[in-house]
């Protein structure tokens, strides 16, 4: 399958085979395009890894699968390969391109030109349940994965690669450094793990620091999950104070609240286990 791109054919990675670093390099270049940092592209250009990845999304021909950031499209081609419905968010105009001369031509693919930051995926997405598997952008990929385990319920698989540091915060324990909010999204919203390190060099370019592909599924919430969210929110915007500091902008005197919770108010955010923020937040609306 062949393409026209300024005034030359392009040939596909579809007539090439998995896309390693060299066919990535060559399809950019093909399109008159480069990497862009400001948007955190970074491809995964390792086939091996690509393959793992869809193995243990665990998806099949009657799976409907989400992909944010779909870049040059090998992992777009990997997951359509499984005969699964796929849904490929790309915000990049020439990476959108790319993905039509790859992809384009598949009837169980489509391609939206779209910011995955500011799409609602509960209302964009039809029926379900879904799987979201992606190469998650660095700069705005842990928020669109906090998003859609919070706000999109029609999405019940998570198979995302991240930062190896985002990865420890999603998955720290109460106590820790870098325990916060997105580690009490985590807990409350889903059940998993980190599944596998990968190192920069299974990047095209390489990026400065490792990644983490992460496994969550997701689990029926406590019913005050949300409001628990939103009081950590507030906590941890000071986490060094005492919670009968931090919580002032929400409750005028939170003492009593939190002695009603069993909890010390004089402890810190980051000493609260997840569901304690569920009992602080049924106290919170008696």
């Amino acid at each position: 399958m062949r393409h026209a791109c300024s005034g030359r054919l392009v040939t596909t990675v579809t007539d090439l085979g998995p896309q390693g670093r060299s066919r990535i390099r060559e399809l950019l270049d093909s399109y008159e395009l480069s990497p862009r940092k400001s948007l955190g592209q970074n491809f995964l250009a390792d086939p091996n890894v690509i393959r793992k990845i869809v193995r243990i999304a665990g998806i099949d021909s009657g799976s409907r699968v989400v992909e944010i950031g779909g870049g040059t499209g090998t992992l777009t081609e990997a997951l359509a390969a499984t005969g699964a419905s796929v849904v490929v968010y790309e915000i990049d105009d020439g990476l959108v391109e790319v993905l039509g001369g790859v992809v384009g031509d598949l009837p169980n693919v489509e391609v939206r030109h779209e910011d995955a930051a500011r799409v609602d995926l509960e209302q964009a997405l039809v029926g379900g349940p879904w799987t979201l598997v992606a190469n998650l952008p660095y700069n705005v990929g842990t928020g669109i994965l906090l998003d859609a385990i919070r706000g999109a319920p029609r999405v019940t698989r998570f198979v995302a690669m991240v930062q190896r540091e985002v990865a420890d915060r999603l998955f720290a324990e109460a106590g820790s450094k870098t325990y916060g909010v997105p580690s009490v999204v985590i807990a409350l919203y889903t059940a998993g793990g980190p599944e596998f390190n990968v190192g920069p060099d299974v990047f095209y370019p390489k990026p400065p620091v490792g990644s983490t592909v992460v496994v969550l599924d997701r689990i029926e919430p406590p019913e005050k999950a949300e409001q628990a969210v939103s009081i950590a929110a507030v906590a941890f915007q000071q986490r060094r104070k005492m919670l009968r500091k931090s919580l002032e902008s929400v409750l005028d005197d939170p003492a009593p609240a939190l002695l009603s919770a069993g909890i010390d108010p004089t402890a810190r955010a980051e000493d609260l286990q997840p569901l304690d923020f569920i009992t602080l937040a049924e106290v919170m609306d008696r």
